[in-house]
């Protein structure tokens, strides 16, 4: 059908079908697509095993060889000593994906980790 409209089903948005893309089964816009196909594993052992490789062969330690962003949440945290993921969205204004996916490489990097007290997840440092 001509001119026919889909909904994406992430985020609701109506767009023409014909610029509809497919992931898992689901019609997506575009935006959509590209978050949801950017997504960053936190629990990747081989991730883990293949950034601490890396630094190692590298040289690298604590925050050496991180981007600008990763640094600034890395030193954030170890001044702090633990924070809460809405801390981190509140200070540095990211979206969730852009959040969890930058705590995902420190994770793989060994740099953060999570520490869950009672039902409150804290990120700290390794």
């Amino acid at each position: 059908m001509v001119n026919e409209k889909v909904k994406c089903e992430n985020c609701g948005l109506e767009i023409p079908r014909e610029e509809s893309l497919t992931r898992d089964g689901k019609a997506l816009c575009e935006d959509c697509y590209v978050t949801l196909s950017g997504r960053v594993q936190t629990c990747d052992p081989w991730a883990v095993r293949a950034a601490k490789e890396f630094r190692k062969d590298s040289g690298l330690e604590e925050a050496e060889g991180l981007t600008e962003q990763q640094k600034a949440v890395y030193d954030f945290i170890k001044e702090k000593q633990r924070v809460t993921p809405e801390e981190l969205y509140v200070a540095f204004q990211l979206s969730p994906q852009e959040l969890e996916n930058l705590v995902a490489t420190l994770r793989h990097c060994e740099l953060v980790k999570g520490q869950k007290e009672g039902a409150q997840v804290y990120l700290t440092l390794f």
